[in-house]
C-alpha cells in the first residue's frame, strides 16, 4: 500500500481516540460500531441532499402559483 505524503496532523490523535472508545472490545465486535456509524452518516448525508433538493422544487413550484 502506498503511504499517503500528506497529513493533516491529528490522524494520531484521531486513532488513539478511536483505541480509547473501544477499550477491550475485540476488533470483530467494534466493526460492528463504526459500521452503524458510517450508515448512519451515509443516510444523514442523504437526506440533507434530498430535503435541499426538495426545497428547491417547491420554492419553484410555490413561484409559478
Amino acid at each position: 500500500m502506498a503511504e499517503n505524503t500528506t497529513t493533516v496532523g491529528f490522524e494520531n490523535k484521531l486513532w488513539l481516540a478511536a483505541d480509547k472508545l473501544r477499550g477491550s472490545m475485540d476488533a470483530s465486535e467494534y466493526k460492528h460500531v463504526v459500521l452503524g456509524l458510517i450508515f448512519l452518516k451515509y443516510v444523514s448525508d442523504s437526506f440533507s441532499e434530498k430535503y435541499v433538493q426538495l426545497g428547491s422544487v417547491k420554492k419553484i413550484t410555490s413561484q409559478r402559483f
